[in-house]
């Protein structure tokens, strides 16, 4: 009888499993579909299925910069690493092809845990030591670089940081000459910079306009917003489990469903949470955690959070999946 008990209790455990290893999946999941369930408390989204470009990294505490061996202060000189950038240069190799350096040969690299619409850094405290951020002043653009993709960014410490094409540019304390790279894929969030500001290396033949990321808003701390930088929603009358949709007609007038995602194309979230919905209407809807996303039309710019709280039924939506602010 006990045996049996037990044999009863490990299949449950197994059921349970494989139930809540199906939210993690790339499955569509069709309107009132109950074949997922959201990855909360204590249960896992299957075996190692972190995929996020920033898994395991905590952004503004340096997400990511203890990996890839070396973080050593080099051989170069402090002022070498901290100084301004100056004549930037446009260099290539077989491994990365094209990639961007200051104007003493030192690589240049950007943090896939930022956000480049608005530019924001967020690589702060101890990250900042391993990752020197770029100052803006005295850049200058050279053949292969869009001058106009040259600007700045207000760091937290009040210091402006140089950006390309809206990405805030830093160096690696762990490059011991110019010309290394030892930076690239250090965590999986960090990548040589490409001369238009996409990853260099094997990424960078890929489209990096980013449809899903992380911002850290002021008030609501980390939480997801389109490729665009507009706030992303969840509703309370939503369902995760099983999926189901309690946005219709004239609710669809205001929030308005992100589409389904490019699963490669998500920065700061984990990629494996990221499924789609197929809606009453035949439209493909992105969810996270096994929540629908929306945008909120009374939102007019990137970083505007005024569909939080709205009718004490949407929030906007943390790097976990969580409601903001509860």
């Amino acid at each position: 009888m006990e045996k049996r008990r037990h044999i009863a209790f490990a299949g449950v455990s197994v059921a349970m499993v494989l139930l809540t290893a199906a939210c993690g999946s790339s499955k569509d999941n069709s309107a009132g579909s109950a074949n997922v369930q959201p990855a909360g408390g204590s249960q896992t989204v299957g075996a190692g299925a972190s995929a996020s470009a920033g898994a395991g990294a905590a952004a503004g505490t340096g997400g990511g910069y203890e990996a890839g061996g070396d973080t050593g202060a080099g051989t170069g000189g402090e002022a070498e690493r901290t100084g301004p950038a100056k004549q930037l240069a446009v260099k290539e190799d077989a491994k990365l092809g094209k990639f961007v350096t200051d104007s003493k040969g030192w690589t240049l690299y950007r943090f896939d845990e930022d956000t480049p619409k608005p530019a924001k850094s967020n690589c702060n405290d101890d990250c900042a030591t391993k990752w020197p951020a770029v100052p803006a002043d005295d850049a200058a653009a050279t053949t292969g670089i869009e001058s106009g993709k040259l600007g700045s960014v207000t760091r937290s410490d009040g210091t402006k940081q140089l950006t390309l094409a809206g990405w805030p540019v830093y160096r690696f304390a762990g490059d011991n000459k110019p010309g290394d790279t030892k930076g690239q894929g250090v965590g999986g969030t960090w990548n040589a910079l490409a001369p238009d500001g996409k990853p260099a290396g094997k990424t960078a033949a890929a489209d990096d306009s980013l449809q899903l990321m992380v911002n850290n808003n002021a008030e609501l701390g980390k939480i997801i917003v389109d490729g665009k930088g507009m706030t992303v929603y969840r509703f309370n009358k939503d369902s995760a489990w099983p999926m189901k949709t309690g946005c219709l007609g004239a609710c669809l007038d205001t929030w308005k469903p992100v589409k389904a995602v490019d699963t490669t194309k998500v920065a700061g979230l984990d990629a494996a949470k990221v499924t789609s919905f197929k809606r009453p209407d035949g439209t493909k809807q992105a969810a996270f955690d096994c929540w629908l996303l929306y945008t909120f039309t009374g939102d007019k710019k990137p970083g505007d959070i005024n569909g939080q709280g709205v009718k004490g039924t949407w929030f906007a939506v943390t790097d976990k999946g969580k409601k903001a602010g509860q």
